[in-house]
C-alpha cells in the first residue's frame, strides 16, 4: 500500500456558497459550449462517473449514487456542509487558491476553514491589473501603480497565476524578452482607452509586461496551457532559465508529454498533475503514467484545478491518490521499484515538491 503526505493542491478555485440545482450543477462538471447530446446529461462523462463514484460516501450514501439521490441528499444537508465533508474527506492539507475566479465563491481564508487546511494565495496577474485600472485614472499613473500592486501582491501570495496570456495572445504575450518602456505605454494607453467596450486583459504586449513583472518577483509564476500544446512557451520558458523564476505549466492534456519534458529540459519548470486526472476519471491512472514517464519526480505537482463545486477538489484528491497508488504500486509488483523508492516518490508528488516550490514552509522549509 503506497504511502502520502495530506496532499497539497496547489492549484485551485474557492467554491460556491449557493445551493445548486440539478442543471446548474451538471453544467459545472465539464466546460462545454453548449448542452449535452439528447438523451444524456453531463454525468455521463469520466467527471461525472468519477464525482458518483467517489463523492456520495463523503455525504453517507452507496457509491455511484443516482445523480437525482446524490443531489437530494446534498440539499438535506445544505451546500456549507456538503462543502465541509467533501474537503475534509479529500485529505488535502494545503490549498493554493486562485483568487481571479468570477461568482460567489469562498476566497482562501473560507476554504481553509472549511476543509480543516491551510490556505495560500495565488494571485492572477490579468485581475490584478484590472483593479489596478478601476482606480488609475491616467496611463502612468496606471503603471505606477501596477508595479506597486505586483510588489505588494508578491509580498503576501504564494504564487502568481496567468491564464489570459495563453488563451487570449497565444505565442504573442511569450516572446522572450520584456516589452520596452514605450511599447508598454503605448499597450496600457490602448487598453485603458478601450476598456469600456470590454475591460479584459487582451493585449499581448501589456501581457507580457506582466508576465515578466511576475518573473522579477521572486515568486512561482503558474502558467495555464488550458488543452493546448505548451510549445509555444518554449522560448519564454528558455529567456527565463537562470533568473530565479519557477515556472509551474497548469494543464497541458491531452499534451501533457511535451509539459513533461518542458520539465524534464528546464531546472525551473515544473508540471501540474492536475485536472486531467479527475476528467479522465477512470483512466487516471494510465494518464499519469504518461507523465511520470518523462518528468523527473521532483519536477511532478498535485493538484485538483477545482472550481465552484467542492466535488471537484474531492474527485481530484481521490482520484488522484488511486491513480499514484495503482501506478506505483504495480511498478513495486512487477520487481521494477521497491516500497521505500515508491512511498518517498510518492510524497514529493502528493505534496513535497509544492511545498518545496512555493516555499510553504518558509524560505528555509524543504
Amino acid at each position: 500500500m503506497i504511502e502520502t503526505p495530506p496532499l497539497v493542491d496547489q492549484y485551485c478555485h474557492g467554491v460556491l456558497r449557493t445551493e445548486l440545482g440539478l442543471g446548474t450543477f451538471e453544467a459545472q462538471l465539464i466546460r462545454s459550449a453548449g448542452p449535452p447530446a439528447a438523451g444524456t446529461t453531463f454525468f455521463d462523462t469520466q467527471t461525472g462517473f468519477a464525482v458518483r463514484r467517489w463523492c456520495p460516501p463523503l455525504l453517507g450514501l452507496e457509491p455511484h449514487a443516482a445523480p437525482a439521490r446524490y443531489l437530494a441528499r446534498r440539499r438535506e444537508l445544505g451546500a456549507a456542509e456538503s462543502a465541509r465533508r467533501l474537503l475534509r474527506g479529500s485529505g488535502v492539507a494545503a490549498y493554493l487558491v486562485d483568487t481571479g475566479a468570477s461568482g460567489d465563491v469562498t476566497g482562501p481564508k473560507e476554504l481553509a476553514l472549511a476543509g480543516d487546511a491551510e490556505a495560500f494565495e495565488s494571485v492572477r496577474l490579468e485581475l490584478l491589473a484590472e483593479q489596478v485600472a478601476d482606480t488609475s485614472g491616467t496611463v502612468s499613473a496606471f503603471l505606477a501603480n501596477l508595479a506597486e500592486a505586483v510588489h505588494h501582491a508578491a509580498a503576501g501570495a504564494a504564487a502568481f497565476t496567468c491564464a489570459a496570456a495563453f488563451d487570449g495572445a497565444g505565442a504573442a504575450a511569450f516572446v522572450p524578452d520584456p516589452p520596452g518602456p514605450g511599447e508598454v505605454r503605448g499597450a496600457a494607453g490602448r487598453w485603458l482607452a478601450g476598456r469600456p467596450r470590454g475591460g479584459a486583459v487582451r493585449d499581448p504586449v501589456l501581457l507580457r509586461h506582466l508576465l515578466w513583472s511576475a518573473v522579477s518577483s521572486g515568486l512561482p509564476l503558474q502558467l495555464h496551457t488550458g488543452a493546448a500544446d505548451p510549445e509555444p512557451l518554449t522560448e519564454f520558458v528558455r529567456a527565463t532559465a537562470g533568473l530565479g523564476a519557477r515556472l509551474v505549466l497548469i494543464g497541458g492534456y491531452p499534451h501533457h508529454r511535451h509539459t513533461a519534458q518542458l520539465a524534464a529540459a528546464f531546472p525551473h519548470v515544473y508540471a501540474d498533475a492536475g485536472a486531467a486526472l479527475g476528467q479522465t476519471g477512470a483512466r487516471a491512472a494510465a494518464v499519469l503514467a504518461e507523465l511520470l514517464e518523462l518528468a523527473p519526480f521532483g519536477k511532478v505537482l498535485f493538484s485538483s484545478g477545482g472550481r465552484q463545486l467542492p466535488e471537484l477538489h474531492a474527485v481530484g484528491a481521490l482520484v488522484f491518490r488511486e491513480a499514484l497508488g495503482r501506478v506505483l504500486g504495480g511498478w513495486v509488483a512487477e520487481g521494477s521499484w521497491s516500497w521505500r523508492d515508491a512511498d518517498r516518490v510518492a510524497g514529493l508528488v502528493a505534496a513535497g515538491n509544492a511545498r518545496r516550490v512555493y516555499r510553504l514552509d518558509g524560505p528555509d522549509g524543504p
